[in-house]
């Protein structure tokens, strides 16, 4: 008759959180399988994680807290440091699951250049409408006399080319997509 090894509490808990990183949720009745114990001591062996906001119990299972994203609603930007005017802020979801916050196009432009191979999203807002839009697809308007008081060289965002172009016949400027305004941005900053 073969013997099963009793883990100690502490393995056990070890063990859950093995799993739950491994599958991100498990029935109850299943950890009570694997760890061969009752599923009462799951549920005490749970506990602490729970507390603890690691893990969230569902209806007969648990599940591992997805974490929260970071610099969401970031007061400063990741690029220059300075203060976010939610209008004009560009957002990059990157790869591990943070979200890196800039205060314009501008240094939206410039950070996507240096982290790109990491970036799974990119948003910015559409300068008339205040929409969140996708970067990739924005048209960008760049030395308009028009100063919103952030980042030079200046950029807006819009959604739709027409509006971006008759902005441009009011205060001037040139319209670009989004691969042109990656190398344009760079050039510009990289002017002497």
């Amino acid at each position: 008759m073969r013997r099963f090894y009793k883990l100690l509490p502490i393995e056990r808990l070890n063990k859950i959180k093995q799993i739950l990183e491994e599958q991100e949720s498990i029935k109850i009745s299943e950890l009570s399988h694997i760890l061969n114990v009752s599923e009462m001591t799951v549920h005490r062996d749970l506990k602490p994680l729970v507390n603890e906001g690691i893990v969230i119990k569902t209806f007969g299972g648990v599940s591992l807290k997805q974490r929260e994203p970071s610099n969401v609603h970031a007061s400063h930007c990741v690029y220059c440091n300075r203060s976010v005017n939610n209008n004009y802020a560009c957002r990059l979801f990157l790869d591990d699951g943070q979200i890196e916050t800039l205060c314009c196009a501008h240094c939206g432009l410039l950070r996507y250049n240096h982290i790109k191979d990491y970036v799974k999203q990119a948003v910015c807002h559409d300068f008339l409408r205040h929409t969140t839009i996708s970067t990739h697809h924005a048209f960008y308007v760049f030395d308009t006399s028009l100063d919103i008081g952030c980042c030079q060289p200046q950029v807006l965002t819009f959604e739709w080319e027409d509006h971006a172009f008759k902005f441009t016949e009011g205060f001037g400027g040139t319209v670009h997509s989004f691969d042109d305004a990656t190398k344009l941005i760079e050039k510009k900053m990289n002017a002497t």
